[in-house]
């Protein structure tokens, strides 16, 4: 008779537990880069380890053109952003020159730029870079790729860059999610 009652309560435990779990939320899936130019698509082999928005400005400076006397134009300077989780939560920073991801427990890595995509008027484009070997030990370590998606602004200002205001510099907002990549 124990071993019955046992048995029930068992059952019901277990039944009430499934129950509760069925009605919680999906896991919020992993970034999908199906959408996305080829061009600055992660190869195979790779998975996704961390999604992060860069919220955020970008400074420019009027400068000579390079190779170009006497005509100059906005030259990007360097981000500085903050890298928040999908729910708002800062956990690193984006920030250069170099340009360089940080991760609130110290870890960092830089990268080299290996294609870009246009991703619509008025905003920076598509970017994949191969990460270098992280600097300490955290969520940076491993990192292989890293993209730079869904953008919003961060292009040069669109007031005129002359002789007449040539080291002026200007911020300009932006946003853009940064997925990071690391070897499956």
């Amino acid at each position: 008779m124990v071993f019955k009652r046992l048995s029930l309560i068992a059952v019901a435990s277990a039944a009430a537990l499934l129950g509760a779990c069925s009605s919680m939320a999906p896991a919020t899936p992993m970034f999908v880069q199906d959408s996305l130019p080829d061009t600055i698509k992660v190869p195979a082999g790779n998975r996704v380890a961390l999604e992060t928005v860069g919220v955020g400005e970008i400074t420019y400076e009027c400068r000579d053109k390079a190779n170009s006397p006497g005509i100059t134009e906005w030259v990007f300077v360097g981000p500085n952003a903050a890298l928040n989780d999908r729910s708002g939560k800062q956990v690193g920073k984006y920030y250069g020159p170099p340009a360089t991801w940080e991760a609130m427990d110290g870890s960092k890595i830089t990268a080299t730029q290996l294609a870009v995509a246009p991703s619509g008027t008025g905003n920076l484009p598509f970017q994949l870079v191969k990460a270098n070997p992280a600097v300490g030990t955290g969520a940076m370590s491993g990192v292989s790729y890293i993209q730079r998606v869904a953008l919003k602004g961060g292009v040069a200002p669109a007031t005129a860059c002359t002789a007449s205001n040539k080291g002026a510099k200007e911020i300009v907002k932006y946003q853009a999610d940064y997925i990071f990549w690391k070897a499956a």
